[in-house]
């Protein structure tokens, strides 16, 4: 991976961005606008945790020293969520840096982040099935795509397919040795 993109948190600027480049659908891209929706609680959010809480967060990702879009994660479960939660993660990049790596670069960031800092064993992301360019990035960060979800999203007045990838702690780009560093 290549050290140009980094996690940070979320500023008020940063917000001002969010707003501006998510909030519509040529800002958001086909396979990410679900409709208009108030951007007050997201504010109150960060005014009251920075958006980052024990049960999810929003990170900025920065590439060559410029906003480039957010990552997100929450928690999810496959059994009882006391005993079986994984993380959940999303991402939100600005055409301005779609297509250069900086989403697979970011997603592993926030995988590798969630290994080291939670005690979760698996980090999972869905997407469209006609996002093949989602798709590459998350097998390019080091998710397995593990199978189709059928007609498990609601979005522009449809049900769409999503294609489920995962990452375990134990997975080649993921594992570390006993004293933290990566295998």
């Amino acid at each position: 991976m290549s050290g140009e993109v980094l996690l940070r948190p979320v500023t008020a600027d940063d917000l001002d961005l969010f707003e501006a480049e998510f909030t519509s659908p040529e800002g958001t891209g086909p396979f990410q606008w679900f409709g208009f929706t108030p951007t007050h609680r997201t504010r109150r959010r960060f005014a009251e945790d920075g958006l980052l809480g024990p049960d999810g967060g929003i990170l900025t990702v920065a590439a060559e020293g410029r906003t480039t879009g957010r990552v997100e994660w929450f928690k999810s479960s496959w059994g009882r969520p006391d005993t079986s939660f994984c993380w959940t993660i999303a991402i939100g990049l600005f055409p301005c840096a779609q297509g250069k790596g900086t989403g697979s670069e970011a997603q592993h960031l926030l995988a590798r982040y969630l290994f080291d800092h939670t005690r979760a064993e698996r980090v999972q992301a869905w997407t469209d099935l006609g996002n093949l360019a989602e798709q590459r990035a998350l097998e390019k960060a080091g998710f397995v795509r593990e199978g189709v979800l059928r007609s498990a999203q609601w979005r522009s007045g449809s049900w769409h397919d999503q294609v489920l990838y995962a990452a375990v702690r134990d997975d080649e780009p993921f594992r570390t040795s006993a004293d933290g560093d990566l295998v």
